[in-house]
């Protein structure tokens, strides 16, 4: 039977695909812009049929009807990453999360130890050798359908075709929903002085033929205008937004000086909108791959000049790192943060950064702090800790003893803080302030 022939015996509608999960199965969803929302919707309307259906994924841009309270007897959702539309869930007890490394994801799918029953996936529709492309992310789908015992396929004429390790080949795919609908899409942080601030201060700290790497949200998108006057920038990341077209486009990032994979972007998956959707499509600068590929700390280090961007909600004056919980109540995961500081921070010329504004919520809360929130996680460790950046400046903490440190962050806390930042460190006996301002002085 050719390829074509098996693709005409797959097709059904998206009520029909979805009637192979049955109670008590796993089923992985596939996440980002890329989630295939036609199975989604599916999915709810066997609810009566199901009753506690686990649902996984990394973060989504659709909806998640699965996380209702009416819904809490047939599925229950696992988190690999916090998102804002299962958040509520997970802080209320109806779904779970699972803390992890982003690098580490698939080889629970590998190991058996996460099996997942069905795969719910979206791609673009086949080529002429019948391969479908896993389009605008790859990141761990690529291996959950390769480990899941079915998978389900929304094939849509809207998806990029990507290159790369970004293919599946029709035989496959158990079954095959056609539509074409546009994707979920991530729109543009909100900027404001503060975060172009630090954009301004993290692109001080980027030289000409760096490799980055940027995280979610405003921070890193204020930083990539910033880097319109630097000269052949390379990119390994595990993804990219709209921010970057520009650089592309006017040739400042072309990959030139990279030693791994020069000339191509290396990426796992976008967040964007249909503008870097249609810059994706068949372009042969972007080379996908898996995060345990590209977010492998080894090869991530393999990068010289290698520089990490991440964000964080706070950090105390010690150096700890809090990015995925806000006290005990979980907003995000792990992601590849820690991935990508440590593979930075062992590149040759590397620079790991973490970069937040110094207060949230008005300038009432400092994100300096004394000690963490009661319940937070220390995502990256003081250890392992290098650039701290606020829009006050820039404090290097690698080899330095914690007096150093709390002295160098008090710097970048927002000045109305610093008193009782400083009042810490005499309790603590780091430091009686008179005395080191004079030793400072000095």
């Amino acid at each position: 039977m050719s390829w074509i022939d098996q693709y005409r015996s797959k097709l059904v509608t998206a009520r029909e695909a979805v009637n192979c999960v049955e109670s008590g199965m796993r089923v992985y969803v596939h996440p980002g812009c890329a989630e295939p929302e036609a199975l989604v919707e599916a999915l709810m309307l066997r609810a009566p049929y199901v009753k506690n259906v686990e649902v996984i994924h990394l973060l989504t841009y659709g909806t998640s009807p699965y996380c209702a309270p009416d819904m809490a007897e047939h599925f229950r959702h696992n988190a690999l990453f916090v998102g804002g539309n299962v958040r509520e869930a997970v802080n209320d007890g109806r779904a779970d999360y699972t803390p992890i490394f982003l690098s580490e994801v698939e080889a629970l799918f590998e190991s058996g130890e996460m099996p997942i029953d069905v795969a719910f996936i979206q791609v673009s529709p086949p080529d002429s050798h019948g391969y479908c492309s896993f389009g605008v992310g790859v990141e761990c789908t690529l291996t959950a359908a390769k480990y899941a015992n079915h998978v389900v396929a929304q094939v849509n004429a809207q998806m990029p075709r990507t290159y790369g390790d970004s293919f599946i080949h029709v035989s496959e795919i158990d079954a095959i929903v056609e539509l074409s609908r546009p994707l979920c899409e991530m729109k543009p942080h909100p900027s404001n002085l503060v975060f172009q601030q630090i954009g301004v201060r993290v692109a001080s700290l980027i030289e000409d033929g760096a490799v980055l790497q940027c995280g979610i949200g405003a921070i890193p998108d204020a930083i990539l205008p910033n880097l319109m006057d630097r000269r052949d920038l390379g990119v390994h990341t595990e993804m990219i937004s709209d921010n970057v077209i520009p650089l592309i486009e006017a040739g400042v990032i072309n990959g030139q000086r990279k030693n791994m994979k020069p000339r191509k972007i290396i990426v796992s998956f976008v967040l964007g909108t249909r503008k870097l959707f249609d810059f994706i499509d068949e372009n042969p600068i972007f080379e996908f791959h898996p995060s345990a590929y590209a977010n492998d700390p080894f090869r991530i280090a393999a990068n010289d000049r290698m520089v990490a961007i991440n964000s964080a909600i706070e950090v105390d004056l010690t150096g700890q790192v809090c990015a995925e919980s806000i006290g005990s109540q979980f907003y995000s995961g792990f992601g590849g943060q820690l991935d990508f500081i440590r593979g930075a921070a062992r590149s040759k010329y590397g620079k790991p950064i973490i970069a937040l504004p110094s207060t949230a919520k008005g300038e009432t809360i400092s994100r300096i702090v004394p000690r963490l929130a009661y319940g937070s996680g220390v995502l990256t460790g003081r250890a392992d800790v290098h650039y701290v950046v606020t829009e006050y400046g820039v404090a290097y903490l690698h080899g330095r003893t914690i007096r150093q440190r709390a002295e160098a962050l008090i710097q970048i806390a927002h000045p109305k803080f610093h008193n009782e930042l400083y009042e810490y460190c005499e309790q603590q006996r780091w430091f009686q302030r008179n005395a080191y301002e004079v030793e400072m002085r000095g």
